[in-house]
């Protein structure tokens, strides 16, 4: 067991890079120049406090009984204040990878609200929405809860949990919120997809830990050392080898169908489809063997960039696509497991297109429709509470401005050429160098 603590600590970290910088970075530079700090920021925050918070009573609300596979929605001490009793040293690592997990789904959706949400208002949102819904639907899939436990459907690393989740939240908060300033009449370009690039490189990188650290030990192997020994090495060769494949054809089936639809294949196409392979395979990738996880990327990355285009035909201000990836890539990886799963997988359940009918692919959807259901539900209370109480939006001139400078009393970038003391745009800064 030495080796495998030493690997999750090297995931925990790997999924902890994911949000900060890779996170950041990935979404700070799909941001407008005067929105890439407060863009950064809200990938910053979510770290700390959805950290704290998990310590507190994130970690009991999700795994207080363990794997009891008892179909409950939430364990029976769901409260439990520093709920860490029994824990030993050891386990904190995988109490710490556990953690990483809620911080990254909470700050993905931050990308759907980019440019107008008040920094007050997030950081209230925040420790709401973690406890009313990640916590929970953490339980049932990985706590052995509903979703996982009684209805059985197959979630490696979190299809349903992290990337459903925040999709959907990510959809009805921008429904909330509205949309941004000048949305379909002005130009919302990246300002700097090198950062984007940069940060979509580093999320493949932390991936790793986020699908291959995610290992569960069947009963009998932890039993048995060389039992044990076999099971680690395979599920890894398999989750490694699936997460990488499906990636690379998620890339060419996203820049094949932007080619096809816009007539050229573009830098930020093929960072989004990194991302939307990525997705994808999250849910599947114990689930499949080599043909499946390429099918899946494949499918993945050309309906995710299908799905990204909508938004402007539906009039929904998605900003950074959360919704076109996470939630439609979420849902396509955790539905075509129902046909390519395969027996030698960690689940040993065929698919349908393995001979197994089709009792898996109604599993996954109803493990996919349950995630909807849930997320939608609990971020719809918690953002209407914030709307008509403390207020989602900066006004409309602080929007036109700049929300760097509005929130943070700092500038990205300082491009005066007056000299001025405190260059660097600080907010000892003068507010005419905001972009």
């Amino acid at each position: 067991m030495d080796g495998y603590y030493a690997w999750m600590l090297v995931a925990t970290a790997l999924v902890l890079l994911m949000t900060t910088p890779a996170l950041a970075l990935f979404y700070g530079g799909m941001s407008r120049s005067k929105s890439v700090l407060n863009m950064m920021m809200m990938s910053y925050i979510s770290m700390a406090i959805v950290g704290i918070v998990y310590v507190l009573w994130g970690w009991s609300m999700s795994f207080a009984d363990g794997f009891s596979g008892d179909g409950q929605i939430l364990p029976d001490k769901p409260f439990d204040l520093f709920g860490l009793d029994g824990v030993t040293s050891e386990n904190y690592i995988y109490v710490l990878f556990q953690l990483t997990f809620a911080v990254i789904t909470a700050a993905l959706i931050s990308g759907a609200i980019a440019d107008r949400v008040k920094l007050s208002s997030w950081i209230v949102f925040l420790p709401l929405w973690v406890t009313l819904s990640y916590f929970p639907l953490a339980h049932m899939v990985f706590g052995g809860g509903l979703i996982g436990g009684k209805i059985g459907a197959q979630d490696y690393a979190g299809g349903t949990a992290v990337h459903i989740n925040a999709g959907v939240a990510g959809l009805v908060l921008a429904l909330i919120i509205g949309k941004r300033v000048g949305f379909g009449r002005e130009p919302m370009k990246p300002h700097n997809l090198t950062l984007t690039m940069l940060g979509a490189g580093l999320l493949w990188f932390g991936w790793y830990g986020f699908n291959v650290g995610s290992i569960v030990f069947s009963a009998d192997s932890l039993a048995d050392p060389d039992l044990l020994q076999a099971q680690f090495f395979s599920e890894t060769g398999r989750t490694f080898m699936n997460t990488t494949v499906a990636t690379m054809a998620a890339i060419l089936a996203w820049l094949l169908i932007e080619r096809l639809l816009h007539g050229k294949a573009t830098t930020l196409g093929a960072a989004s489809g990194i991302v939307a392979g990525l997705v994808a395979i999250t849910p599947a990738c114990g689930a499949v063997d080599i043909t499946g996880a390429i099918a899946i990327g494949a499918i993945a990355g050309a309906v995710c960039a299908w799905a990204v285009g909508l938004k402007y035909k539906i009039g929904l201000d998605d900003s950074l696509d959360v919704v076109g990836v996470h939630l439609v890539g979420g849902i396509v990886g955790t539905l075509l497991i129902g046909l390519f799963s395969v027996s030698e997988g960690a689940a040993g359940v065929d698919g349908l297109f393995h001979g197994g009918g089709w009792g898996s692919l109604g599993d996954q959807a109803a493990g996919a429709g349950i995630a909807i259901l849930w997320s939608g539900v609990a971020t719809a209370v918690i953002g209407f509470a914030i709307k008509y109480t403390i207020g989602w939006r900066i006004t409309a001139e602080e929007e036109v401005d700049g929300i760097d400078f509005a929130e943070h009393g700092e500038t990205a970038y300082d491009l005066a050429t007056s000299g001025s003391f405190g260059g660097g745009g600080s907010i000892l800064g003068s507010k005419e160098g905001t972009l």
